[in-house]
């Protein structure tokens, strides 16, 4: 249950909506109440101090017990002195990217007082329970753990901080360990994916020395953003990590930038980063740095707008061409307009879609499955005011897959995912095959990567783009969130995410005297089946489906059920007998033969069975638009294993849809596409899906 939450610091009066993770709804303060007034400390019922919450492919490795901070010190504390990189020590587990983000976030006190608050600890009102916030596919949740801690021989198994008295680390690696469904769920992954867990931002990676020409105005908008920035100098072998170079720089490890900047020297411009090292110490000695001689010739007024000093705190400034010579990789993560400080104005524009690949229907591939590739979702963006000062506009497309390191324990991973962008046409329907088959796209993430989140920067001129989100491989099944970032507010919308039908009355058959030859053995045969009542029941239409659709070679059918023939009588009963007289037989006649023509020229390899992934096509061709929710449901209700439709249930599948938009449209008498439900609860409601 979502509940506000109030930032005491550096965000005073913001209010933040969180949402608790536990089973029960209940937030941290509730449960913290109950256990003081129990006079009981905190079991976490949803993350329990047992084996499988530490492993779930192995046995625990070795012997363990869980224990609270208060049974391994006299006197723990929670944060000890301040949060620094000190407090962050690997343990038995192989979460190094994990812990890099933690020693990053200690450098932005507001992010790390939103993802660790401060309003805990073992003094007053210390109940065994602890809480922690992080950000989930566009929400904060709040994650509520127990202090028992997984040691061997009273030293704790994983992270853990230098000063053993002091657990705010350990406790924040468990709770995120939760948030993820076990420890061993952390092994393996990227640094920028846990800081965008801290901050609901979005990353971003460059090559220096591949870098785009406007890399220091990309910088300098970051730093503006209150964006997250750090780089690294790349190592040939473990030998060289943490090695230091003559002009005092450190390999393989993580820095933070902390500025972007110009300056006036000698009568001309000179582009400025400033940089830190977490150490507190060991800083770059060339050009620039704190007592270099290009400062003796800088206005005064200038070094104290640089907030410019010469103590050796591990805070640096380069000249960015001196930074691009000796730094390999930058890491940035943008953050979104809820991640960031009321003193931060400029702030990045965001339109966000939660989205799914479903096999059958909507999980159709990258480019090179030309027959899938467009049933993937949609998605249509309008550019309309380019950035300041500028003619294109910078845009940051950024898809994410969800849960997957949840699901690992179900042998699960990350899928391999990427999205292309394209030129889009005005008109706001999901674009078919033949779109994609002869319009090529106008920008793409560079590869396809099974990591969380593919994320790639464009600056495109103004104008209507559809992106296109996809796995690699067709029938890949997983969900999504794509945010697309723009410096400008943009227009957004999810493509084909009409529910509508176009369904003309049919025309009256001809009387008898002027019945066409077709006409008359229609009614003769009508005749045949219905006997001396003259209307044909449910089951007597079956037999003669059944009898008539069986001799067509051209189409896979095993048969109509009663309930599909119950189905096609409501549909055609106009007087309510229950029965279909002629007149009502002969329209279905014909509404069975366009349906048959239909099913055929989408049975493109003329099995006689249609591909799921044409469904939406060919009920778009009898005249009923559905959104893609509604199409998946439907592609796992009527496909087969290998996402194809039979005649049989094609036919009962249009049939369902036609009877139902009929019925929504009679009850929706002020056509405003809803009733007590709306057109999409009713739809999968009638349809049994």
């Amino acid at each position: 249950m979502p509940y506000v939450v109030n930032q005491s610091s550096g965000q005073s009066g913001q209010a933040t909506l969180v949402e608790s993770t536990q089973a029960d709804g209940k937030t941290f303060e509730q449960l913290r109440l109950e256990c003081l007034q129990k006079g009981k400390l905190f079991e976490d019922p949803d993350f329990p101090a047992v084996e499988e919450s530490l492993f779930f492919s192995q046995r625990v490795p070795v012997n363990f017990e869980w224990k609270r901070p208060v049974e391994i010190c006299k006197t723990p504390q929670f944060i000890a002195g301040g949060a620094t990189r000190t407090d962050i020590c690997q343990g038995q587990l192989g979460d190094c990217w994990l812990l890099a983000a933690i020693a990053s976030l200690t450098l932005h006190e507001d992010t790390l007082k939103r993802v660790v608050p401060h309003d805990q600890g073992f003094d007053r009102g210390y109940a065994g329970i602890f809480h922690f916030q992080f950000w989930q596919h566009n929400k904060w949740m709040d994650v509520v753990v127990d202090d028992r801690l997984p040691c061997v021989r009273n030293n704790l198994m994983f992270l853990h901080s230098a000063d053993q008295t002091e657990f705010w680390s350990a406790l924040l690696e468990k709770a995120y360990a939760k948030l993820n469904g076990s420890y061993e769920s952390l092994k393996g992954g990227s640094t920028m994916e846990a800081m965008e867990d801290f901050t609901g931002g979005v990353g971003e990676m460059y090559e220096t020395k591949s870098a785009p020409d406007n890399l220091f105005i990309v910088l300098k908008k970051a730093v503006e953003r209150g964006s997250m920035l750090g780089c690294s100098i790349d190592i040939t072998s473990s030998a060289e990590s943490e090695a230091q170079t003559t002009t005092g720089l450190v390999k393989g490890h993580a820095y933070s930038i902390t500025g972007v900047d110009e300056v006036n020297y000698r009568g001309a411009k000179v582009q400025l980063i400033r940089v830190r090292n977490p150490w507190g110490q060991v800083e770059w000695n060339g050009p620039w740095s704190d007592n270099a001689r290009e400062w003796s010739v800088i206005d005064s007024s200038e070094k104290n707008r640089l907030l410019h000093n010469s103590l050796d705190d591990g805070e640096f400034w380069m000249e960015f061409g001196d930074f691009k010579s000796n730094y390999d990789k930058i890491e940035i993560c943008n953050l979104t307009a809820d991640s960031l400080s009321d003193d931060i104005t400029k702030k990045w524009e965001v339109n966000l879609f939660e989205g799914n690949w479903i096999r059958g229907s909507t999980a159709g591939g990258c480019r090179n499955f030309i027959d899938t590739f467009w049933t993937n979702p949609q998605f249509k963006l309008r550019l309309k005011d380019p950035d300041d000062g500028d003619k294109m506009c910078s845009v940051i497309v950024a898809l994410l897959q969800k849960n997957r390191r949840r699901l690992r324990k179900e042998g699960l991973d990350m899928e391999t995912v990427g999205f292309a962008i394209y030129e889009a046409p005005d008109d706001q329907d999901h674009q078919g095959k033949d779109f994609f088959r002869y319009n090529g796209s106008k920008a793409r993430s560079r590869s396809y990567v099974n990591m969380r989140e593919v994320s790639e920067r464009f600056r495109l001129p103004p104008g209507n783009y559809l992106v296109v989100p996809t796995t690699f491989q067709p029938h890949k099944e997983a969900d999504f969130l794509i945010r697309i970032f723009s410096e400008k507010k943009a227009g957004a919308v999810e493509m084909g995410n009409t529910i509508q039908a176009d369904l003309p009355e049919p025309p009256k058959p001809n009387p008898p005297d002027e019945e066409t030859d077709e006409e008359k053995g229609l009614r003769r045969l009508f005749e045949q089946i219905a006997g001396s009542d003259k209307a044909i029941s449910a089951r007597e239409l079956q037999h003669v489906l059944n009898n008539v659709l069986s001799r067509r070679k051209e189409v896979k059918f095993d048969g109509l059920t009663l309930n599909t023939c119950h189905s096609i009588i409501n549909l055609m009963d106009v007087d309510g007998s229950g029965m279909l007289e002629f007149e009502e037989f002969k329209i279905f006649w014909d509404k069975l033969k366009k349906w048959i023509m239909l099913f055929l020229s989408y049975d493109t390899d003329r099995s006689g069975r249609m591909s799921s992934y044409e469904l939406r096509s060919a009920l778009n061709a009898a005249g009923m638009q559905l959104n893609n929710k509604i199409l998946q449901l439907l592609g796992l209700r009527f496909a087969d294993e290998n996402y194809e439709i039979d005649f049989d249930d094609y036919l009962t599948c249009i049939v369902r849809l036609e009877n139902m938009f009929r019925v929504f449209q009679a009850f929706d008498s002020k056509k405003t596409g809803e009733i007590s439900l709306n057109m999409q609860q009713f739809l999968m409601l009638s349809m049994n899906i």
